[in-house]
């Protein structure tokens, strides 16, 4: 047990009740995903990241009813927005914002190479003067009640100037008026290979004192998210591949960090429940033809969960239709199993 006493998150003028989260993963952080979060003791989530030019041409259409998509029980609620042109994010963000969101974060931190050739993402920590200015247009567009964060890795690479540029682009957002900062312990260069930084993170919080950041990089467990608040220091965890198909990490992290014992992994029929639950939410938002495809890549991820994991794993890649996800569910989900704990190796790829 990790007693300790569970402090808020704040984020300009909102209070989050919990300070561990989950992180805007791209093809991931849609609409069920996120209520399924909540519901499992998530203090705060952020959308799946949207193209500034995206969010203001196509936002009125039936694609961007998938992605612009907010309800009740979802407060607070981010939305991330990445692009490469200043001019473009603030109508966005006011867009997002008359949509329901809560907070607008801007991504200066994926590290995909399509997403970089296009000099988005994590590309503008090499571009301070840019970053900066999107953060500025940005503030400025907002109403004043809707914070501004901005998501960051460590820097391009290992260089002093990169690091450099790192402290301009994050002091500078702060006295611009972000209210929040989360960085990724990665630098761009090193993509998801090898460990995240938590030192780093240690000397970001260090230097920032009462400005409030989230720590993100290698969270895995709950045991690694209440790990990060207690020894690094940081105000908050933002849980990236650790929350796809696990949303119980946060009620994990919850009891840990009132001082309660680490709760089981989930039985086989508490995960059934809630992979039933994520279908029918997402047949709702995508129909049922799509959902088949969206249902395969988080049931990969649920059967990390589960005692057989590799031969569920491999029914549900081979899922496309509803009726072959109830197929699975029927096969293997049919005995109430405990759980299991997932492995981190076998997670893929977060932005």
């Amino acid at each position: 047990m990790i007693p300790m006493t569970i402090q808020p998150l704040h984020i300009g003028p909102l209070t989050v009740d919990f300070p561990i989260t989950q992180a805007a993963l791209s093809g991931y952080s849609d609409w069920p995903m996120r209520v399924i979060a909540r519901r499992h003791g998530a203090g705060y989530t952020v959308c799946e990241v949207m193209l500034d030019r995206y969010v203001v041409e196509v936002s009125r259409g039936r694609k961007a009813k998938r992605l612009i998509r907010v309800t009740d029980e979802e407060h607070p609620c981010g939305a991330q927005l990445m692009g490469s042109r200043p001019e473009d994010f603030p109508p966005a963000a006011v867009r997002l914002v008359e949509a329901g969101f809560d907070v607008i974060d801007l991504n200066f931190a994926c590290p995909v190479r399509k997403v970089l050739g296009r000099r988005r993402g994590g590309f503008l920590l090499g571009q301070p003067d840019v970053a900066l200015d999107i953060v500025a247009r940005v503030r400025d567009a907002l109403p004043p009640e809707i914070p501004l964060t901005v998501k960051m890795r460590r820097g391009i690479d290992d260089s002093q100037a990169s690091a450099d540029r790192f402290w301009t682009i994050f002091n500078g957002a702060f006295s611009r008026g972000a209210a929040a900062a989360t960085v990724h312990g990665r630098t761009v260069q090193q993509r998801y290979d090898g460990r995240a930084s938590w030192d780093f993170l240690r000397e970001v919080k260090q230097r920032a004192g009462r400005r409030t950041i989230l720590g993100s990089g290698d969270l895995f467990s709950a045991r690694a998210c209440v790990e990060m608040i207690h020894a690094i220091g940081v105000d908050g965890a933002a849980v990236a591949r650790g929350a796809i198909g696990n949303p119980w990490i946060f009620e994990q992290a919850r009891a840990l960090l009132a001082g309660k014992p680490l709760p089981p992994p989930p039985s086989v029929h508490r995960q059934r429940d809630v992979i039933r639950e994520h279908y029918r939410m997402a047949e709702s938002v995508y129909g049922a033809w799509r959902c088949g495809r969206q249902m395969r890549k988080f049931g990969i991820h649920y059967a990390r969960l589960h005692p057989h994991a590799e031969q569920v794993r491999d029914a549900f890649i081979n899922v496309h239709r509803p009726e072959e996800l109830e197929s699975v569910l029927s096969r293997w989900y049919h005995k109430d199993l405990p759980g299991r704990y997932p492995e981190p190796s076998t997670l893929t790829e977060d932005h």
